[in-house]
This record gives structure tokens, sequence and C-alpha cells, in this order.
């Protein structure tokens, strides 16, 4: 399983990086996941430079995408030519978003019909592109996942790890890195909304 986690310029480094460690503790022949990002280097809303692992070209044929947040998200859906190059499908491919990723989502039309969560500062870019918002943390119709909130990530990578590799692979996931004597109330709180939302 190829999994592209999209990373522009001006990232929020909690919704990349957690994603990244969470579905990297999967070790299974095969499961690959990206940092993906536009360019070879992109800069985080905090200063921090990453090397990009993947480019563009990944996320189109990977099997999973999540795209993360950043202060510099508005940018990103007004540059047509990047929006071309994000040529997703929701019929192959589960696609995710955490906070204003969920711009770049509805500006593709991957929302169309599709409730989202989002974080409040994006909230009404998301409404103004004609995207319901919901109060809540996470939501996943079919194989499109939106989560709202820095700390929400565990949520989407428990989703994506419960569809590709079954519920209690994300279960072993969240529990190893739980907080010490919180470990069954995070499990239970991920879980509840991977399957409340199991389509």
């Amino acid at each position: 399983m190829r999994i592209a986690i999209l990373t522009f310029d001006g990232f929020n480094e909690l919704d990349s990086l957690i994603a990244l460690g969470l579905l990297n503790r999967v070790k299974k022949p095969g499961w690959e996941v990206s940092l993906c990002c536009p360019t070879d280097q992109v800069r985080s809303m905090n200063g921090v430079t990453v090397q990009a692992q993947s480019l563009l070209p990944y996320a189109r044929s990977a099997d999973a995408v999540l795209v993360g947040s950043g202060m510099k998200t508005r940018e990103v859906v007004q540059d047509a030519a990047l929006m071309a190059e994000l040529a997703f499908d929701p019929a192959r491919q589960l696609l995710g978003a955490q906070c204003s990723g969920a711009l770049i989502l509805a500006k593709l039309g991957l929302l169309d019909g599709v409730p989202a969560c989002t974080d409040l500062t994006t909230k009404p870019w998301v409404q103004e592109a004609g995207i319901t918002v919901l109060n809540q943390p996470f939501v996943a119709r079919g194989n499109v996942a939106t989560a709202g909130g820095c700390l929400s990530a565990q949520y989407l990578a428990a989703w994506l790890i419960a569809r590709l590799e079954g519920p209690e692979a994300a279960r072993e996931v969240i529990h190893y890195f739980a907080p010490v004597g919180e470990k069954e109330e995070y499990v239970a709180r991920a879980m509840g909304h991977v399957t409340q939302h199991d389509s």
C-alpha cells in the first residue's frame, strides 16, 4: 500500500508529521508512507524545512492520499496549475484531509454532497465552497474522510489503517502512541470515530 501525505509550503507540522509517525508504525511488506510535496523542499508555518520523500505524481498513483493543512492553503487552491496536478479518484483511492486540506478537496469537487470536518479558521472558506461543515472532529463517507483540529490526525490515520489493514491494526497503532495510563481511552475514542463512519 502506498500512502501519500500531501505537504505544501507553509504546512502545519502536526498534521503531516503526526500522520507520518502513526502510519509508519504499520510494519507490513509493501506498506509505504511518503511526505509528498510539489517541490523538493517545503518550509512549515513555523520555519521547519523538510525534504520531500516524493513529488505529486506519486500521490496520483497512491492507494491513499492525506491532504494536510497549512497557512498557504488558499494560495494552493488559487494556483490552477498546481490544482491540475491533484487528479485524485475516490473510486480507487482513499482520500483524507485535515483542517484546511478540506478546502483543497472541496475545490477539487471531491466533497460534492459530502459533509466535511475542518478547523474553525477554515470553516467559512469551506462553507463558501458549498460544503456543509460539521461540528465534530472526524467524518467519513465512502472513500473520503475529513478531520478538524491539529490533534485529529490520529483519527485520519486510524481510519486509513483500519480500511487498508483492518481495525485490529489500527487499534495496535493507536495503543502504541497513546499516553501511558490513558491507552484504552484513546483507543476507544479513535476507534469509535472510525467504526461510527465505517462504510
